[in-house]
């Protein structure tokens, strides 16, 4: 088996990666460098048609989608327990997983996306207002199902944890305002798993 990640810092992909240092995983990384239009290129547009990271390969099948690459690398890894097992536990696990796809990442996409993404004429600096209320009321729910609880599921870390702490900690790289403080010890709290460090390390300083 033959794992490889292209992916960018400051993107999706550290979710990619993170889950393959959680699961101990032998995994190449490759830098697609975004930032200087890498994503475009024709042989990585042969990966991912989109030109987005992460894409991950396996034996020379593609994946894209990080919330899939995350399903996926769940069941592929049984032993490293990114899910809880079947039961009431990995039910919540998937909700609060699919709550930080699409309810946490959308405004925080959609104000990258209008800050600096999207071509000048597309952008619309207005949105902006929305998209800060959109992400301030999902944060309001995610806290009252946090309160007194270290994961979102159960009892144990899931990837579920990873996208709500990769959300969290891009809106607080984007100078959102996160409260209640618990979602900050939240956060905090994950992104000082060791694996997050090995993880920020490679994407740093790709082998590739």
């Amino acid at each position: 088996m033959m794992l490889t990640v292209y992916g960018c810092p400051n993107s999706r992909s550290l979710r990619a990666v993170w889950a393959l240092e959680e699961a101990g995983a032998e995994y190449e990384y490759v830098l697609i460098d975004l930032f200087r239009g890498a994503g475009r290129s024709p042989d990585f547009l042969k990966i991912n048609p989109a030109g987005k990271v992460p894409a991950l390969v396996e034996n020379g099948t593609a994946m894209t989608e990080s919330g899939a690459m995350l399903l996926w690398l769940a069941e592929k890894f049984p032993e490293a327990q990114l899910m809880p097992a079947a039961g009431t536990a990995r039910a919540e696990a998937l909700q609060w997983l699919m709550f930080g796809l699409t309810e946490l990442e959308p405004p925080l996409w959609t104000i990258a996306k209008h800050r600096f993404v999207l071509p000048a004429a597309r952008r619309n600096a207005t949105i902006e207002e929305t998209c800060r209320w959109e992400f301030a009321s999902a944060c309001s729910l995610l806290a009252r199902h946090l309160v007194g609880r270290s994961f979102v599921a159960g009892e144990q870390f899931s990837i579920a944890d990873i996208v709500i702490t990769h959300c969290l900690a891009w809106a607080q790289s984007a100078k959102l305002e996160i409260v209640p403080s618990l979602l900050l010890d939240y956060m905090e709290r994950h992104l000082a798993r060791p694996a997050v460090t090995r993880a920020q390390a490679r994407e740093q300083r790709p082998a590739s």
